[in-house]
C-alpha cells in the first residue's frame, strides 16, 4: 500500500511570514500553535462556540424526536443540515479562496446567531413545530457551506505553515471538549426547562465568535485580501485534487467516513430510545462518552510531530469500522459506553490525520477549494447517510443498522487500501529469513 510520496515543499502563505517568527515564550509541542496571539484569541472563542454548538445539536435531535416520534425524522433533520454542503460545497471553497476570510466568518456566525435565537424563542414559547426545526437546519446548512472551508483555511493563515498540523489537532481537541461538555449541559437543561435555552446559549456563543474575530490584531490578518476572481477556479481546484494522489485518496477515505461512519447522532438516539430505554440522559451520556474518546484522540494527534500518511489512515478507518460493529453487539449499556470511547478515539485519529494531510499537501492558493471538496464529502456524506440509517433503524432496528454501517466502513477502507497498493504497484512478500517480521511491503 502506498504510504504517499514525500511531502512536497509548499509556498508559504502571506500570513505565515508574519506569524512564524513570533516566539514570546516557549510552548510545549502539544500547544505550539498557541504562541500566536491571534490564534489564542480565536481558539478561546471556539471553546465556548463548540460547547454551544453541541448543546444545540443535542436539543435539535431530541426536539425533533419528541415532535415526531420518529428516528427517521432525526435523520431527515441531520440530512437537511448537510444537504446544502452536498449540493453547493464546491462553491464554498471558491468563496473561501476569493474573499477576505475574517469578513466571511463574521457574516456566517452572525447568521448562525439569528438562526439559533429564532429556534430558541420558538421552543420557549411553545410555538415550535417540526417544520421550524427542518427550516433552521437547512439554513444552517447553507451557513456551513461557506463557514467550514473558510474556517479551515483561516486557521492555517493565522498560525502559519509550520503550525498547521498542531492547530488542526488543537481545534479538534477544543471541538471534542465542547462535544464532551455540551451534551451534558444540554441534557440537564432539557430535563429541567426544555430545549429552548440550549438554542439561546448557542446564539450567545456564536455572537462571541463574531466579537472575537472583530478584535483580532489586524497586523497579522491584514494581508488576507482574498484571491482574484477568474473563470475556471472551480475546475482548477478539482484538477489539482485529481493529480495529487495523497489528496485524492484521502478524500476517498473521508467520503467513506462521511457516508457510513458519521451517522452516530441518529444511531445513538435510537439506542437511547429503543435499546437501553435511557431517554435524553442516556443520549447525552452516549455523546459525551464518544467525546471523551475523541478528546483523547485529538490530544494524541497534537503530540504528533509528523503528518499521518495514507497507510495509517486506512488502518485507523478499518479499526473504526470494526469498533462500530463491536458496539452494535454490546449487550450491556456499560459495555456499549466503553466501545463508544474507542470509537471516538479512532474517529479523531482518522479525521485529524486526514485534515492535516490534505492541508499540508495542498498549495496555499487552492487550499480553500480543496478543503471545500474535503468538507463536501465529509458533511455531504452525512446528508446521504443519516436519513438512510434512520430508515434502516425504523425498519430493522438499531443493532443491525449499526453493524451494517461498521461493516461497510471496514470493507470500503480495506478495498481503498488494496486499490492504492495496486496503483502504486506494491505487494506483500513473505521472507522466512527475516529475523522479526517476515511479511514486508515491496515495490514490484
Amino acid at each position: 500500500m502506498s504510504a504517499a510520496t514525500a511531502e512536497r515543499p509548499s509556498t508559504a502563505s502571506p500570513v505565515s511570514a508574519l506569524v512564524a517568527p513570533i516566539r514570546t515564550r516557549t510552548w510545549p509541542t502539544t500547544l505550539a500553535a498557541l504562541q500566536v496571539r491571534n490564534y489564542r484569541l480565536y481558539l478561546s472563542s471556539q471553546v465556548v462556540a463548540t460547547t454551544g454548538l453541541w448543546m444545540q445539536r443535542i436539543a435539535q435531535d431530541w426536539l425533533i424526536l419528541e415532535l415526531t416520534g420518529s428516528v427517521a425524522a432525526v435523520g431527515i433533520a441531520v440530512a437537511l443540515q448537510f444537504a446544502p454542503v452536498l449540493l453547493f460545497g464546491l462553491w464554498g471553497g471558491v468563496i473561501a479562496d476569493r474573499y477576505p476570510k475574517r469578513r466571511i466568518l463574521m457574516i456566517t456566525q452572525s447568521v448562525a446567531t439569528l438562526m439559533a435565537l429564532t429556534l430558541g424563542l420558538l421552543a420557549l414559547t411553545g410555538a415550535v413545530q417540526a417544520w421550524h426545526v427542518y427550516a433552521v437546519a437547512a439554513m444552517l446548512g447553507f451557513v456551513t457551506v461557506v463557514d467550514n472551508p473558510t474556517r479551515q483555511v483561516f486557521v492555517a493563515e493565522l498560525v502559519g505553515d509550520s503550525h498547521i498540523r498542531n492547530a488542526v489537532s488543537l481545534n479538534s481537541s477544543v471541538f471534542q471538549f465542547g462535544a464532551l461538555l455540551g451534551p451534558a449541559l444540554s441534557g440537564a437543561l432539557i430535563h429541567a426547562v426544555g430545549q429552548g435555552w440550549s438554542f439561546l446559549i448557542n446564539a450567545a456563543s456564536c455572537l462571541l465568535v463574531v466579537i472575537m474575530l472583530a478584535i483580532l490584531k489586524p497586523t497579522q490578518v491584514a494581508r488576507d485580501h482574498g484571491g482574484t476572481r477568474a473563470k475556471g477556479q472551480l475546475r482548477e481546484g478539482l484538477h489539482y485534487i485529481a493529480k495529487t494522489s495523497e489528496v485524492a485518496w484521502t478524500i476517498v477515505l473521508v467520503a467513506t467516513m462521511g457516508i457510513f461512519g458519521l451517522n452516530m447522532p441518529v444511531i445513538l438516539a435510537a439506542f437511547a430510545d429503543q435499546e437501553f430505554r435511557s431517554g435524553v440522559g442516556g443520549y447525552s451520556m452516549f455523546n459525551s462518552l464518544t467525546a471523551i474518546g475523541a478528546l483523547m484522540g485529538a490530544m494524541l494527534s497534537a503530540r504528533r510531530t509528523e503528518t499521518l500518511r495514507l497507510r495509517a489512515l486506512v488502518t485507523s478507518l478499518t479499526l473504526l469500522g470494526v469498533a462500530v460493529m463491536m458496539a452494535s453487539l454490546a449487550p450491556f449499556v456499560w459495555m456499549f459506553g466503553v466501545v463508544l470511547v474507542v470509537i471516538g478515539l479512532l474517529t479523531l485519529l482518522f479525521l485529524t490525520g486526514a485534515n492535516s494531510l490534505v492541508q499540508m499537501t495542498s498549495e496555499p492558493h487552492v487550499r480553500g477549494r480543496v478543503m471545500g471538496v474535503y468538507l463536501l464529502v465529509l458533511l455531504g456524506g452525512q446528508a446521504l447517510g443519516s436519513p438512510a440509517v434512520g430508515w434502516l433503524i425504523d425498519q430493522f432496528g438499531a443493532r443491525p443498522s449499526m453493524f451494517l454501517c461498521g461493516g461497510l466502513v471496514a470493507l470500503m477502507s480495506v478495498a481503498s487500501g488494496m486499490a492504492m497498493a495496486h496503483r502504486a504497484r506494491l505487494t506483500l512478500e513473505w521472507d522466512r529469513s527475516s529475523g522479526r517480521v517476515p511479511l514486508h511491503i515491496v515495490h514490484q
